[in-house]
Parts: C-alpha cells; structure tokens; sequence
C-alpha cells in the first residue's frame, strides 16, 4: 500500500513538472493530480524538492548507465554521436524540467546538489578521448579536443530544454511544437556535429 502511494506521487509530481516546470509547481497540484489530500502527501514528501530528489535519483539511475553504456562501446565514433543524442534527447522529452532544474539546485547549492545525488558517480569519457584522438590520427575528423566535441554534444542537445520557456515566448511555439522540434533534432544535432568535425 505504502509503495503504491508513493509511486502514485512520484507520478503525479513527474507529470505536474512537466505541465508547469518546478517553479510553477505546487504541492497542491502534485496531491491533485494523485487524487490524495495535501495532509497525504506532505506525510510521504515534505516538499516538491524532495519529490524532485526522488525523481532525479530515478531518472539519473537509468540515464547515467546507459549513456556510459553508450560512451563505454566498441560503435564508431560517428554512431556514438549518433547513439548519444537519441538517448539524451529522449530522455529529457519525458523529463523537460530536469535540466533548468539541476543547473538551478547546483548554482544554488554550490555543487552540493550533485554531491548529494551523484556521488561519484559520472560519465566515463575516457574511451570516447581516446576513440577522438585516434580518429584526428587518422585524419577521418578534424582536429578537436576531446572535450571540447563532448561540451559540444551536450549543449546542443540540452540547451533547448534549458532554454524553453524564453524560445517559446520569443517563438510562440506550444508544447507540441517544442515537442516535435526536439524529435526532429534527435538526427538534426548528430548530422549537424559529424557534418562539423568529419574531414
């Protein structure tokens, strides 16, 4: 019983960040949308951060180890990219607020946030330097820093998300615009960066 109702609350407060972001959030919502009362919910969460917290903890559960997953794998650098954004990029459509969300916690919290959650866990990217260094060897890609590709990558898929709320006002795109934009850059990003690097 327990762990269903909290299951029916991490649900609930998943997709209520989604409709209205963190700021916008309310516990109020979040009871609403679990068909429980505000008492209830504050008994299993104190708060909507500590509801995120659990959130963040699942989604990071499954994106971290698949994205070393991917990084860690014997695939062509060029499928790597390609692998990398489709992954990333879906996992944040299902979870649009994470990215402002954690920018916002860790600038708040001076690192504590990802120390908190995190630990020691990362991504592994010393394959991927090492694969990028033998490519540039090989002259099948254009001098690039390792980091620097991998700054790269993880912007351009996860900018759009950071910035949402001011491209859709500027724009006066709507959830599904935004939505079907962000399925269109799953092969728009890797095209646009292997176009960028391959000699």
């Amino acid at each position: 019983m327990q762990q269903s109702t909290e299951e029916k609350i991490l649900a609930a407060a998943a997709k209520v960040f989604m409709e209205k972001g963190m700021a916008g959030a309310r516990m109020q919502d979040i009871a609403d949308e679990a068909g429980i009362n505000k008492a209830l919910l504050h008994y299993y969460f104190r708060s909507k951060e500590k509801l995120f917290d659990e959130i963040f903890k699942e989604v990071s559960g499954q994106l971290l180890p698949r994205l070393n997953q991917i990084i860690e794998s014997d695939i062509s650098l060029f499928d790597k990219i390609w692998a990398f954004c489709q992954e990333y990029i879906s996992r944040m459509v299902e979870n649009p607020y994470l990215p402002l969300f954690i920018v916002e916690e860790t600038n708040k919290q001076q690192g504590a946030f990802l120390e908190r959650h995190l630990g020691n866990k990362r991504l592994r990217l010393d394959k991927l330097a090492q694969q990028v260094q033998q490519e540039v060897a090989r002259g099948t890609i254009k001098p690039i820093h390792p980091l620097e590709l991998f700054l790269t990558i993880i912007s351009m898929c996860a900018f759009p998300f950071l910035g949402k709320p001011l491209l859709q006002h500027m724009s006066g795109m709507n959830d599904d615009m935004f939505n079907a934009m962000m399925e269109a850059r799953k092969s728009e990003v890797p095209k646009f960066i292997i176009n960028a690097i391959k000699k």
